[in-house]
């Protein structure tokens, strides 16, 4: 066994020279793979005899754990040697100025919604919620429109098949909800997402409604045209706001108007632009709420708030403030 110490001078020589682990793979092979140098020693055990045998045998699993750990030795040092070879290439320089993320923001219909609300909030006002998908009463029957009458063509629906549901075409149906739960007075409004088949530059088949109802003893159109014209100066910030009220029907308040606000003047001509209809709270609505309507009134109206906010924004096409380009969002942050 006088070939062992040999062995294991030669292992430390052939790893030592070895400069990458597919090297050392080969080299370890030289003394510990199948026919390596004391894979063969052990394979010559069995010519020894039975006294020689166990002391042969100890003495070659001695110089093969030093073997493996002069070969894990070199291992470690090769892998060493490629991090830090890795980590001087792929060094950061810590001087360049660094990647700095954006900031979000609110969506501009988010903008418009937040300001609305606050400001009816502070006219007195609180804001009321409801179901998107509604029953045919609460969206139709229980404002007056009943399943044959011809209002009901003015709303194209999307239904939920086989079943009287329905996508809310308005936030009204939030309006009946909250009568019935509640006593006068009421002072809502029910900003929310609605759904009609309808689409192109000013229309979306998803677009955003701000409903509001007022009802106590003596409401009147009076107070009606006083809220809007309060709030229109102060969403548009403008104080030269002047209102005008249009006959107009609803099958929910009698009398309905449909509600302009002047625009522009321009060469002596006024330029009038429609921004929701409203009314006063027709009876039976009132009694739908479970309301008296013989000790009661109220007002009503309805403001597209996407449109609220294409004319706040200056944004001409509705179909922008869906098409999620950043470009476009980020103006608004």
């Amino acid at each position: 066994m006088q070939a062992i110490d040999p062995i294991i001078a030669d292992a430390e020589r052939a790893f030592g020279a070895c400069a990458t682990l597919a090297e050392l793979e080969q080299a370890k092979s030289r003394f510990l793979g199948k026919a390596g140098a004391l894979t063969e020693l052990l394979k010559g055990l069995g010519r020894l005899s039975a006294e020689e045998r166990p002391k042969a045998g100890a003495a070659i699993n001695e110089a093969k754990g030093r073997v493996e750990a002069l070969l894990q030795a070199r291992r470690e040092a090769i892998l060493a040697a490629e991090l830090d070879q890795r980590l001087a290439s792929e060094s950061v320089d810590v001087t360049l100025p660094g990647r700095r993320q954006s900031d979000g923001g609110l969506h501009p219909i988010s903008l418009a919604q937040e300001r609305i609300e606050r400001l009816f909030a502070s006219m007195g006002f609180s804001v009321a919620d409801g179901p998107e998908i509604e029953n045919d009463f609460y969206n139709f029957t229980a404002l007056r429109m009943f399943p044959d009458h011809p209002s009901r063509s003015m709303q194209d629906t999307f239904y939920v098949a086989d079943s009287d549901k329905v996508l809310r075409t308005h936030t009204s149906p939030v309006q009946i909800r909250h009568m019935q739960s509640h006593t006068p007075p009421i002072r809502i409004i029910c900003p929310g997402r609605v759904y009609r088949v309808d689409h192109d530059a000013t229309h979306s088949p998803m677009f955003h409604q701000i409903e509001g109802l007022w009802v106590d003893e003596g409401i009147s159109l009076a107070d009606l045209k006083g809220t809007i014209a309060q709030f229109c100066s102060a969403f548009f910030e403008r104080d030269d706001v002047e209102i005008r009220f249009r006959p107009s029907y609803f099958p929910f308040v009698e009398p309905g108007v449909e509600i302009d606000m002047v625009w522009e003047r321009k060469d002596g001509e006024v330029k009038y632009l429609e921004v929701g209809g409203a009314g006063v709270v027709h009876p039976d609505v009132l009694r739908n709420g479970h309301i008296d309507p013989e000790r009661y009134s109220g007002f009503a109206f309805g403001m597209g708030l996407d449109r609220l906010a294409m004319l706040k924004y200056g944004v001409n096409d509705l179909r922008l403030f869906f098409e999620n380009d950043l470009k476009f969002l980020r103006q608004f942050r």
